[in-house]
């Protein structure tokens, strides 16, 4: 079921749009009113997401290059208004021992999940500071709170994701900016479906071994739904959490608090 429409006249964006937890978000804020501009590298996918909201927009952008987050920014509030909302949602994985981790594939996770992050939100801050309004909102992780093995690159990304969001707090506290990070334990979603896939290769388990050992990290014995990160997105973007800032909210079930 979709969010009834609350936050009408606002214009948000959304990275890593096309798919997943970023597409669920993308859906709840354009169903609450508000314009979202969505990127990613992938046009196909930006486009099925286009179609299913005409309050959705979509740019073909990477994270990682800052001209390119500058273009973007450059045509999406050209076209419709400052950024009032920005989600750094974009995102990527992968797995090996801390041993065997080839330094390329540690910078390239630090790259998409951490300087991403910051080349996503930093075009909007002075805006947003001399406007005394707006919210940031990373999309981290568990990962960003607690250590997993086999993800070195990873849980050290998030948890500078978690790191920048607490820095950026502190510098907006005072402006009526708010920056706060949702941190979801394994979410239903394509990433999840590829980290099954890697178990499965590495240790030969049946798809129903790999989804219970990961399903199992959550006391409640499930999986996240990416409706239930967009919901708690949407309840940041609204009034209500005007005082919640500096925060890393924890969607696990109970794994990490």
């Amino acid at each position: 079921m979709r969010t009834v429409s609350t936050i009408p006249g606002k214009h948000a964006l959304v990275t890593g749009g096309g798919s997943g937890v970023g597409r669920a978000i993308a859906l709840a804020l354009a169903d609450a009113g508000i314009n979202v501009t969505i990127c990613g590298r992938r046009e196909a996918e930006l486009a099925k997401v286009v179609g299913e909201n005409d309050r959705i927009f979509g740019i073909a952008a990477d994270v990682t290059d800052e001209a390119a987050m500058a273009s973007l920014y450059e045509r999406a509030q050209a076209a419709r208004g400052s950024f009032d909302i920005v989600v750094a949602n974009a995102g990527m994985s992968g797995s090996a021992p801390a041993h065997k981790t080839a330094l390329s594939d540690w910078q390239r996770t630090l790259d998409v999940n951490l300087t991403g992050a910051f080349l996503t939100v930093k075009p909007a801050l002075a805006g947003m500071a001399a406007r005394k309004a707006g919210r940031i909102i990373f999309i981290a992780s568990t990962a960003g709170l607690k250590g997993y093995a086999y993800v070195a690159p990873y849980v050290a990304a998030k948890h500078g994701v978690v790191g920048l969001m607490r820095a950026l707090a502190a510098e907006t506290a005072k402006s009526g900016v708010t920056v706060n990070a949702v941190c979801p334990g394994f979410v239903e979603t394509e990433m999840l479906e590829e980290s099954i896939q890697r178990i499965i290769e590495k240790t030969g388990r049946s798809v129903e071994q790999a989804r219970s050992s990961l399903a199992s990290t959550n006391p409640q014995g499930r999986f996240i739904q990416p409706q239930e990160i967009a919901a708690a997105v949407l309840w940041l973007c609204g009034d209500a959490a005007q005082s919640i800032t500096g925060q890393a909210i924890s969607i696990s079930g109970g794994e990490t608090w």
